[in-house]
């Protein structure tokens, strides 16, 4: 058996051990997650941080490649970081680089590997940005035929690395009305999600596309639970909960060390405790991260910040451990466990 032969069937096999898996454990409602290294419970995610980011290339679809980077440099720089989160509590890193953006699965496994992290990548494409990331083909295949590809990423694994996504990740424009190709990317993740199980990790910002995107997943029978509103902070509070009553998960991603970033989350997710949907919540950071086009990979932004500036802002503001518990670890095994969420009849 020559080992491209014997890739395919140990793909095969881990899929097969999945779907049992899945099967044995609906009625016990435990979710497996997809990590770089392989699947595992959702209850062995433990504290996680929803959005973060390892690596970038901002070059563009049509100039990227892994030739751009070399992955030891890479991670001899950014495993101090991770190892950094290991010691303040974080077992879960989901990294949202997606394709043609700088996703690296083999770096990602090293990563995981050398720090001790579970680490999730993800399947799909990047649409924000005027489409700069979106690959040439995607402009002319139809929804089946993206999802197609997402598929083949979960069922096969990532090229011929048969390292699987544990997530999908699209981008839209901030606009008021999406454009076609933005809806074609929203269908083509509602298809994934019914094939697959995954959640869709959706970069959107403002109120409009997001409904615009809950519209779409509907249509395609998917359950807005399926659905995380990725930079949600820059949306409107009304928004926010409405979507949350929906059943969409709400992304405060941007926190940072500024008063103003760090009052207004802590303003977010009070109104949210108060509202009573803190369980519909994930705080992250969209922090790091080796930009391939910088020298040694430009500054790095620490991963830190919730845990050693926010946490302590919110127990000041009432906060229990059991709300850190519930946004660090609840939510997170909930948002990301893998489970096909249809719209009820």
């Amino acid at each position: 058996m020559n080992r491209k032969t014997f890739k395919k069937s140990f793909s095969l096999v881990i899929l097969i051990i999945i779907l049992l898996h899945l099967f044995h454990c609906r009625k016990k409602e435990r979710l497996l997650i997809m990590s770089v290294t392989g699947p595992l419970q959702a209850a062995q995610m433990g504290e996680a941080l929803t959005h973060e980011h390892i690596l970038v290339d901002f070059i563009g679809a049509d100039s990227t490649g892994y030739e751009r980077w070399d992955r030891e440099v890479v991670a001899e720089k950014m495993l101090p970081y991770l190892r950094d989160l290991k010691e303040i509590g974080v077992k879960t890193f989901v990294d949202c680089t997606p394709a043609f953006l700088g996703r690296d699965p083999v770096l990602l496994q090293m990563l995981s590997e050398r720090s001790g992290l579970v680490i999730l990548t993800n399947t799909g494409f990047y649409g924000a940005m005027n489409n700069k990331f979106i690959p040439k083909f995607a402009f002319t295949e139809s929804a089946d035929q993206l999802a197609a590809r997402w598929i083949q990423e979960w069922q096969q694994g990532i090229g011929d690395t048969g390292i699987r996504p544990g997530f999908i990740k699209i981008a839209v424009a901030n606009a008021d009305t999406s454009s076609a190709l933005h809806e074609k990317l929203v269908r083509a993740a509602a298809r994934t999600h019914l094939q697959t199980g995954l959640t869709i990790a959706s970069h959107t910002g403002p109120d409009k596309p997001a409904f615009a995107q809950i519209v779409v997943l509907k249509e395609e029978g998917v359950d807005p639970d399926a659905f995380i509103w990725v930079h949600a902070n820059r949306g409107t509070r009304d928004g926010q909960i409405k979507a949350a009553k929906m059943g969409a998960w709400i992304s405060f991603d941007k926190v940072d060390t500024t008063r103003d970033m760090l009052n207004a989350c802590t303003e977010f997710l009070t109104d949210m405790k108060l509202a009573n949907l803190l369980r519909k919540v994930l705080i992250s950071q969209d922090a790091g991260f080796y930009t391939a086009s910088k020298p040694d990979g430009g500054d790095i932004t620490p991963y830190t910040t919730i845990h050693k500036l926010l946490l302590p802002i919110l127990k000041e503001h009432g906060f229990t451990d059991d709300d850190i518990h519930q946004l660090l670890v609840t939510n997170p095994q909930k948002a990301f466990g893998i489970k096909v969420r249809r719209v009820s009849q």
